[in-house]
Order: C-alpha cells, then structure tokens, then sequence
C-alpha cells in the first residue's frame, strides 16, 4: 500500500476564535462588562456601576476557569468604572488600563458625576478605583497577548471616550458611542458632536465586523452605528422644533411639547430601556439639547447635526 504524504491530507480547519463573554447587569439602567479569551488569560472591558453587579460578573467570569490578565475602561462614566474595585480585588495581578484622557477625566470628576451617582444609589462606592496603567491616545495597546487599536473621542457622549479594535477578528468595542436598542444619556448636550463622532468611527473602522456596545446587545457594525445615529437626529429634530422661534414657547421647551417628544420617541424607539437608573432621563435629556440646540448657529452646524 503506497504511503500517504502530508499533501495528501485534507488541512485542518482554523481554530475558531470564541466570541467575547457578556455579563449585563439588571434594568434600569442595564451595563455591560466584557471577556475576550487572550493566550495569557482574559481581557475584560469596563466594570460595571456597582461592586454588587461586578461581583455577580466576577462570579460568571470565574466559571471559565481562566485567569484575567487585564481590565480596560472605555470612559469615565459612573456606570462603566463604579466596579473597578471589586474587580480589583478579584483579580489583583490584573492591571486596569485607561487611555490618558479616560484616567484624566476619571479623577478630575470635573460633572461631578461620582457625587450625583452616590446620592442617586448608595451602591455606588464611596471611593472609586482609578487605572494603574495608561496609554496615550489612539495608541494601540498589548495587553495578555492581545493587540487592540484604540481611538479617543472627544465631546460627544462622553467628555472623553476611547474604544478598542480587534483587527484580527473585527471586534469593535464602542463603550457607550454605538448603543444597542437604549435610550441614551444626553445630558453632557453634545449631541451634535456624538453624531459627527459616529462618522468618525464608521470611517476609521471601516473592517469592524461586530460592535460590543456598553448597554444593550452587540450586533453588525453598520446595524448599531445607523441606529444610533437615526436616534439622535430624530431626537435633535424633534427638539429643535420645540425651541423654534414660532414654537408656542419660544426657546422653551413647554410641557406639551415636552409629551410630545417623549411619545414620539416612545412610537419610533418601542421598549428601549434607559442607560441610567434616573426616572427622569428623557427629560434630562430635553433640557440638555433644547440648549445645545439653542446655543447653535444655524449656519455653522455641521449638515449631519442639521
């Protein structure tokens, strides 16, 4: 019998790489935490809003039997970074990485979020657990064996923001810049700069296959960018016609107005639960664009804010 040659034997299928872990903590105002297999352990993205909730992924990550090698915070905001702590204390030999803006934004609190997350829910911490380890800005960043390119906006959802890249599987994790399916938090009053963030994204990861956002499920690129865009220009029209000169309150947003923004949105965005347990969102969310919006120059705004 002639003997079998190494060309003579079918190749052996590429290992699958395992989609990222997700934990999201309970409504109202659902996060998400993340965990990507890497040869040296797990990478995890961003902590969650209280040490409760992190110790309940804690105890969902511990079941892969693998060790995590590095935690990264996308932004500074109370919900992502609340249970940095706890998971410090799970995972000590894990380093927390921050961009330099991220860490900067973190422990000037300039909003003086952590403060207003305290008293909205003593859950939050009292001290809040800043990164050991920074990097510059759109800089890429190795972390357990792992290479992700990385990009910091700025004025937008957040003061600051930065997202992480896997070029070699097209993962892309937005943080809270491409949501999923939730009603977003725009009391910072950049929506206009959130909207021009977008492009931005959609352009320089033009190859992202998958977005993980921070709220609501992951989904295609394409899907989640032109969603959460499509949501943000409803929202700046619908407030935009309210503080019209010839509106019936003027620059005021009056309280039928108010109503009927918050149904319309309701009609066209059915059952997206907010991203921060504050009853009042939507409306917070009103004011913050009614002046954003009232602030602009017709002529100078960007066509996509338009």
């Amino acid at each position: 019998m002639a003997g079998c040659s190494n060309e003579d034997k079918p190749e052996a299928p590429a290992a699958k790489t395992a989609q990222p872990g997700r934990f999201a903590s309970p409504n109202p105002g659902s996060v998400n935490t993340y965990w990507i297999q890497a040869p040296d352990g797990l990478v995890l993205i961003d902590t969650l809003r209280t040490p409760a909730d992190a110790r309940n992924a804690i105890a969902e990550i511990r079941k892969t039997g693998e060790p995590v090698a590095a935690i990264l915070l996308t932004h500074s905001h109370p919900d992502h970074v609340g249970g940095a702590g706890a998971f410090h204390e799970a995972f000590p030999e894990a380093p927390i990485h921050a961009s330099k803006a991220t860490d900067k934004a973190m422990r000037e609190d300039k909003r003086g979020f952590y403060p207003l997350a305290r008293s909205a829910n003593p859950a939050f911490p009292v001290k809040v657990t800043y990164a050991d380890r920074t990097f510059e800005d759109d800089t890429p960043v190795e972390v357990g064996g792992l290479r992700f390119e990385t990009a910091t906006f700025a004025e937008g959802e957040s003061d600051t923001a930065t997202v992480y890249y896997r070029p070699d599987t097209g993962d892309l994790f937005s943080g809270d810049l491409a949501t999923s399916k939730v009603t977003p938090a725009l009391i910072e009053g950049d929506s206009c700069g959130w909207l021009q963030i977008l492009n931005q994204l959609d352009r320089r990861f033009s190859g992202a296959r998958m977005i993980y956002p921070g709220h609501g499920a992951p989904g295609p690129t394409r899907v989640l960018i032109d969603d959460q865009r499509r949501y943000l220009q409803r929202f700046r029209g619908l407030v935009r016609t309210a503080v019209a000169p010839d509106s019936p309150e003027g620059r005021t947003v009056a309280p039928g107005e108010q109503k009927s923004i918050i149904a319309e949105m309701d009609r066209a965005h059915p059952g997206h639960p907010p991203v921060a347990d504050l009853p009042t969102i939507v409306q917070e969310n009103i004011k913050a664009v009614a002046r954003e919006i009232s602030a602009e120059d017709p002529a100078k705004v960007d066509a996509d804010c338009a």
